[in-house]
């Protein structure tokens, strides 16, 4: 009879507007829960990881590409675009809860907890919101927002102004002409997608996979290019 592992609770927090957040590890995988539902789990990371290859693919003949990263997680989006950028991009990542950042150097160095402190990364501590807000004009060639649950929030309200017009103002103003914001959705939105066109940007909906092997698209990136 085989026996099961347990799962292990590695480490909890309580999010801003009193939410429980959870680190737990069962048989080699990692998973964030809010309140019990899972947000992301390392052993479907496939969306995670395209996000970061469509944000940038745009990029390989850029020596010094400057990309923004909204929401660390468990770092998949950060792996996917250091490894197609080279060693002189600028990466700047959004997380705004603190203890994600701490738990990705204290428990998930196997994962991507390591890359944290790439020298080309910089860690802010803060709403992607308020980085957007306070970026210089034409400041990012590529932006990835992988926030929430998408335009459809679920973790933190407030991040609903993000995928509204003001929040899609944000994003075109921080990006240089010709500059691609790649935007993580737990289902399609046609609405916001609608919003993005009308802010000016050249819209795609990519159909994407949770996991490797699965056998339907399980969430939506939505590639937004500055003209």
């Amino acid at each position: 009879m085989q026996h099961l592992k347990p799962e292990r609770k590695l480490a909890e927090t309580t999010t801003r507007s009193g939410a429980r957040l959870t680190l737990n590890e069962h048989d080699g995988s990692y998973a964030i829960r809010l309140n019990g539902q899972n947000l992301m789990n390392s052993a479907c990371a496939a969306s995670e990881l395209l996000l970061g290859e469509l944000a940038v693919a745009a990029l390989p003949d850029q020596a010094t590409p400057s990309v923004l990263i909204g929401g660390l997680g468990l770092g998949f989006s950060l792996q996917s675009v250091l490894a197609k950028t080279g060693p002189a991009a600028t990466v700047h990542v959004a997380e705004l809860i603190p203890q994600i950042v701490d738990w990705n150097r204290e428990f998930l160095t196997a994962v991507n907890g390591k890359l944290v402190d790439d020298p080309r990364v910089t860690i802010f501590t803060d709403d992607v919101w308020n980085v957007l807000t306070h970026a210089t004009r034409d400041r990012y060639d590529a932006l990835l927002l992988d926030i929430d649950n998408g335009p459809t929030a679920m973790v933190q309200q407030p991040n609903a102004r993000l995928y509204n017009p003001k929040g899609i103002r944000l994003m075109l103003s921080a990006l240089k002409p010709g500059g691609r914001a790649a935007i993580w959705s737990a289902a399609p939105d046609h609405a916001f997608a609608d919003r993005l066109a009308q802010a000016g940007f050249q819209v795609k909906a990519i159909p994407a996979k949770l996991y490797a092997n699965a056998k339907r698209h399980g969430c939506t990136i939505y590639i937004a290019d500055k003209v």
